[in-house]
């Protein structure tokens, strides 16, 4: 039992450094998922989506290497399953895109804020983990789980192992190595040709470095609980992955950890729950992104200054806790994390997301112009 447990605190703490990392180079470099959409919507700018899309480039090919070295085993994530339940991801993900638009931000952002000072983010910290909590045991849970959960297509039926693109087109005949090393070789290249074409993002280092460095923080979070933390369990004498909510092998997402962080604090007692490595991640992209507040002079207290602003606030985290946990990941856990496993449920996810969030920023744009 004393391996298990330092198993289970190593993999715990690994997610604590990495997301310190990567709270401290999300502040410095300003990554939003939200913002970016906001950019590419109300500017055409395309700078930050540009660093959002190498971040999944850069995860793809991580994770990929991982698979084909055999370091984590990526068909063990929540991910892959063969179960396609389209309409979760769909409506999970659009429902996610209004709320993270309303909240000011996506879940990692909301983290990278709390560092920072922002006492709205703190807000909206709270009332998603609430809504993602009820989401995953509560209120909510019961018409994710009767009425879009059920709709969905069951691949194992048509004889497909998982729903990443490489099941998918197993059937061709081709190796599934061989289908693995070439797709994510053609989705990578495809998004690194069309972040790098633009001249203005080449020249910007923050960017590139923001993008590079969250896309492999992502990668390494897959080694930690793919890799290290996949042992057997000395009870069973099965292999085990310790250290994670899911029981599964994970990388970064900021939804569900938060929900499992509630209800470690409120049921602190109750010896069956341990700090995981979701727990321990979205911690550190608090301390990580107040650090480089610290270090930068740029840390500042920020409040609400309308009720209308403070409602706004309080209706983004309660869409994003039931988006993200309805969608199995948010912006960073299905829109690089799962994106990285090359799923199609992830790719479908990463699409709604945008879409819900570009038309909340249409619907306010008109709604403002309404009103002059």
């Amino acid at each position: 039992m004393e391996g298990t447990a330092h198993t289970a605190a190593t993999v715990a703490w690994s997610g604590f450094a990495l997301a310190f990392i990567f709270g401290a180079v999300g502040n410095k470099v300003n990554f939003c998922t939200m913002g970016s959409v906001s950019d590419v919507v109300n500017m055409g700018e395309w700078g930050r989506m540009r660093m959002w899309l190498l971040a999944i480039a850069v995860a793809i090919i991580g994770a990929s290497t991982l698979q084909l070295l055999g370091l984590a085993d990526l068909s063990k994530s929540i991910y892959t399953t063969p179960n396609f339940t389209w309409l979760s991801f769909i409506v999970g993900g659009f429902v996610f895109g209004v709320g993270m638009t309303l909240g000011s931000g996506c879940g990692s952002k909301t983290l990278i804020r709390v560092g920072s000072g922002n006492l709205k983010s703190l807000v909206v910290y709270a009332f998603l983990a609430i809504s993602a909590y009820m989401t995953l045991r509560g209120l909510f849970g019961q018409f994710r789980v009767s009425v879009l959960q059920p709709v969905a297509v069951n691949l194992e039926a048509y004889g497909i192992k998982g729903q990443d693109l490489p099941s998918l087109l197993a059937g061709t005949g081709i190796d599934l190595n061989t289908l693995r090393i070439a797709i994510a070789a053609i989705v990578a290249a495809a998004l690194l040709v069309f972040v790098f074409r633009d001249k203005g993002f080449r020249a910007n280092f923050d960017y590139i470095m923001g993008g590079v460095v969250i896309g492999l923080v992502v990668v390494a979070g897959w080694y930690v609980t793919g890799h290290i933390g996949y042992k057997e369990n000395p009870d069973t004498l099965e292999m085990t992955f310790f250290g994670t909510n899911t029981h599964a092998a994970e990388s970064f997402s900021f939804v569900a950890p938060l929900a499992y962080t509630l209800e470690l604090l409120m049921l602190w007692t109750d010896k069956s729950l341990t700090i995981t490595f979701g727990i321990m991640a979205a911690l550190g992209v608090v301390i990580g992104s107040f650090a480089y507040a610290i270090a930068s002079r740029t840390f500042r207290w920020e409040g609400f200054t309308t009720a209308k602003d403070l409602g706004n606030h309080i209706i983004g985290g309660i869409l994003m806790g039931f988006g993200g946990v309805t969608a199995l990941g948010c912006t960073i856990g299905q829109g690089i994390t799962g994106f990285s496993t090359l799923a199609l449920g992830s790719i479908v996810t990463f699409f709604a997301i945008i879409a819900g969030s570009a038309a909340t920023m249409k619907y306010q744009y008109w709604k403002l112009m309404q009103e002059e």
